[in-house]
């Protein structure tokens, strides 16, 4: 009943791929199978109504299943390694030699009173049944090294709960019939192990997605929509901003001049030598790329000598910088503070740093002898 229920937990379930569900089923399937060969024995064992050969296959159908039901458990975690397929060579030699046994009477000896005992040759039965629980153990601890600081104590523990339920049936055989109900409720907590890691799969799959998305691809800073979640976050709860906030607008100098002459390499070059330098300076601060050549700098703890430092320290370091294609970097920047605009938003403190930048570009281009504003 409980494989059962495990079976229509798993039809309800929708993320599991189809695939992994037909693990999932054969695995209790197995189990099932096995638990009831080997209790049907049992049941028919010294009864004299049933026919000797009907005792021998069904023990033999017990030997071989058995150990299926272990490496049930194996193959669910598609491991596909050298051990899984040991595994899958000892499984088909042990079928094969539980079914030329069951002519020669090797695994099984059925007396005049319809009793079965132990053959000649159940030791190598014995010796199956160990090289699949060492398997099984090298396996749960290979595949718990993918956990490590996830859930991997909990594999182990599922772990020793089959090999201890199959180990005291066989230290105690006088009927404590353990290991199938060891199997089950292993098979159970894999289950639960199974959707656990999945979902922690599905979870480290959304913050690489959000990360990407929050990241700008060209220059490793946040990008104009993480920009946007932020000013949305800012001015969301209509409260006024801290106090030591600040917004930096920057804008290159010259990039479509280096775009035209050296080409769109040396662009972008210049594109990530600005990205590197506003990183350097505002380590505490958020850089954010919201356009071609356009960052935006959004910073706490922030005062007016603070702000022009941080220009100053900037704009230096920019004069420092040297590219491969392209030699100089020149940046024009513009900074307000929430300090001295406690009204404003953060959308509108941005847009009264934006102005200041302009003007600071279009001294630039005067400089330069250029008669317009932008590049």
């Amino acid at each position: 009943m409980s494989l059962g229920i495990m079976c229509i937990l798993i039809y309800e379930n929708a993320r599991i791929p189809d695939a992994d569900k037909k693990l999932f089923y054969l695995t209790y399937i197995l189990i099932a199978a096995s638990s009831f060969a080997e209790w049907l024995g049992m049941q028919v064992n010294g009864r004299e109504d049933v026919q000797s050969a009907i005792l021998l296959g069904i023990k033999t159908a017990d030997y071989i299943l058995t150990p299926m039901a272990g490496g049930a458990l194996v193959v669910q975690m598609h491991m596909n390694n050298i051990y899984e397929k040991i595994l899958m060579w000892i499984l088909a030699a042990n079928t094969l030699f539980q079914i030329t046994a069951s002519f020669f009477g090797w695994m099984l000896v059925i007396d005049d009173k319809n009793y079965y005992h132990h053959g000649p040759l159940y030791g190598l039965y014995i010796i199956v049944y160990l090289m699949i629980i060492a398997l099984i153990v090298a396996q749960f601890l290979l595949y718990g090294k993918a956990f490590r600081r996830k859930n991997s104590i909990s594999l182990y523990a599922i772990m020793c709960l089959v090999v201890v339920g199959i180990l005291f049936q066989e230290a105690f055989p006088g009927g404590y019939r353990t290991a199938y109900l060891g199997m089950t409720i292993g098979a159970a907590l894999m289950f639960i192990h199974y959707t656990e890691f999945s979902q922690l799969a599905m979870e480290d799959q959304l913050l690489e997605k959000q990360s990407r998305i929050d990241t700008d691809a060209l220059t490793g800073v946040f990008s104009r929509m993480a920009y946007s979640d932020a000013l949305e976050s800012l001015d969301s709860e209509g409260r006024p901003l801290p106090e030591g906030f600040a917004a930096f607008t920057i804008d290159i100098n010259g990039l479509k001049n280096v775009n035209d002459r050296l080409g769109h390499d040396a662009g972008d070059e210049l594109i990530c030598g600005a990205a590197r330098c506003i990183e350097k300076i505002f380590d505490s601060g958020r850089c954010y790329r919201t356009g071609g050549d356009e960052f935006v700098v959004l910073a706490y703890e922030m005062d007016s000598a603070k702000a022009e430092l941080a220009f100053l320290h900037l704009n230096k370091e920019a004069y420092a910088w040297h590219g491969e294609k392209v030699g100089n970097l020149e940046l024009s920047t513009g900074y307000a503070l929430s300090a001295d605009n406690p009204e404003m938003s953060a959308e509108e403190l941005v847009r009264k740093a934006d102005l200041a930048m302009y003007e600071a570009k279009a001294a630039y281009y005067q400089r330069m002898g250029k008669n317009r504003r932008r590049k």
